[in-house]
């Protein structure tokens, strides 16, 4: 049952404010390095054709479908690392440390094998059209190729973050993206023809920036960060380490995985519409990673300091910063939302100029979703705070029924004219095209957002082990 008095305050005490905010700004700027890595592959993708354009809506999907997998290492390490810091023991924050970059490296190579054997066959799954799934394909092995690196850089930032350290993240992601930016430019064709892979060659440059991402995090950590230092007796397998990581990494995982599942289903239904749909979703979804991004970065302020307090033994304070995360990182996504429904055309037109008809989708879309950033706040927040806590079994349950239950039917629905149900035949749907598809996804992070506040004023994450 919760206690009413740690039910939330309408504004965060300064001093919980102050630090939210400390740990918050690096993370919000590591965030959008990484935005703007993605909006750099989109600008240099914008004068291939829309078949080019669908094909990288996808391919950020199944790319993001890497980052959900990434929570197999990174949940646990930041719940575990932060503990231990609040319990000032940090030789078992070393010891977990070493341990999540040995779940990194297994898991990576996993990925890595998983990925040049499905990636065909996954195409066909989930239906684009033309040569958008050639195109996809080859658009994604180079990043598949360097998944190890990248779930190292992953694992040993959350780390870090566990320790109360945002800035080193910031840092390295901002080298990565000043690899990135050159690179990708020269291997698109902008340093000639010598060096001309066209369209794979956005993906070979963002692949060899996080690979040396993957390397400075290692050699970081290696040579003593934020408290933290790597041996390499610390990178020999630990069995109750490792149990310990993967209690609460193996729930988030299953959810994120879930999510990411969910995602692909969704974005076939978007690609069912055809080429000029799917390339206005990838439009809207980038910007609209605006606001996400946003609350990753207060959601990782929120891992930190709900971990540390509650290895100091204190779960009320650990529900105070969770709440004040929200408010503060809550109403920064407000903000971006009106942003993103006043300035929506301009934002849509930088990436498809000369192309009316997937702006106009686009700005209908993006509009559509700024309605949603409060409730995309709450479900971003809470969900690493509750991962912090250790609470991670319950996030699939409320992931599954926000998607199976809202979004995938209700998408359906709204964007199609008919439903084939088989042998039971059709029913008739509203016809809305993509708009109704993200009118359906808006009505799913209402949903589940509003689970994720209830399980935090619940109380019931304080229990949880690690």
């Amino acid at each position: 049952m919760a206690d009413p008095t740690l039910a939330p305050a309408i504004l965060p005490e300064p001093s919980l404010a102050r630090r939210l905010i400390r740990l918050a700004w690096p993370a919000l700027l590591q965030q959008y390095t990484f935005f703007l890595i993605q909006q750099y592959d989109q600008f240099l993708a914008r004068y291939f054709s829309e078949e080019h354009q669908a094909a990288l809506t996808t391919a950020n999907y199944l790319y993001w479908f890497t980052s959900s997998y990434s929570v197999i290492v990174s949940a646990g390490a930041t719940a575990l690392v932060g503990r231990c810091f609040g319990a000032k023991d940090y030789t078992l924050a070393n010891r977990a440390t070493g341990q999540a970059l040995v779940l990194a490296v297994f898991f990576g190579l996993v990925a890595t094998m998983i990925a040049f054997a499905g990636l065909s066959t996954l195409m066909d799954v989930i239906r684009l059209q033309n040569n958008s799934p050639e195109i996809a394909s080859q658009y994604l092995y180079p990043l598949a190729a360097i998944l190890v690196l990248q779930m190292m850089e992953t694992a040993g930032i959350a780390c870090l973050v566990g320790a109360g350290d945002t800035k080193t993240g910031l840092a390295v992601l901002v080298g990565v993206a000043l690899v990135n930016v050159p690179v990708a430019w020269a291997l698109s064709g902008g340093a000639g023809p010598a060096l001309d892979y066209g369209f794979t060659g956005i993906a070979m440059g963002t692949a060899a920036a996080h690979s040396l991402g993957g390397l400075t995090i290692l050699a970081l950590l290696l040579r003593g960060r934020s408290g933290l230092k790597l041996n390499l007796g610390l990178l020999v397998p630990d069995p109750e380490i490792l149990r310990r990581l993967l209690r609460v990494s193996i729930p988030a995982a299953v959810d994120s995985l879930s999510i990411a599942c969910c995602q692909l289903w969704f974005l076939s239904i978007v690609n069912a519409l055809g080429t000029v749909p799917a390339a206005a979703h990838g439009i809207a979804l980038r910007w609209e990673a605006l606001g996400y991004l946003a609350g990753a970065a207060f959601g990782a302020a929120a891992s930190s300091t709900v971990s540390q307090s509650l290895g100091q033994k204190r779960p009320e304070l650990a529900s105070q910063f969770g709440w004040a995360a929200f408010g503060i990182g809550g109403g920064l996504m407000t903000v971006l939302g009106l942003f993103f429904y006043l300035l929506a055309v301009p934002m849509c037109e930088l990436y498809s100029p000369g192309k009316p008809q997937v702006t106009e989708l686009a700005v209908s879309a993006l509009r559509t979703i700024a309605f949603a950033m409060p409730a995309v706040g709450a479900w971003i927040i809470f969900t690493a705070a509750l991962r912090a806590a250790g609470d991670t079994r319950v996030l699939a349950v409320f992931s599954w029924t926000g998607f199976l239950g809202v979004r995938i039917p209700l998408a359906l629905w709204l964007s199609r004219d008919s439903i084939d149900l088989g042998s039971l035949g059709t029913v008739p749907g509203l016809g809305w095209g993509l708009l109704g598809a993200w009118v359906a996804m808006v009505c799913d992070l209402y949903f589940r957002g509003a689970l994720f506040v209830w399980r935090w004023w619940s109380g019931r994450w304080k229990s949880a082990r690690v």
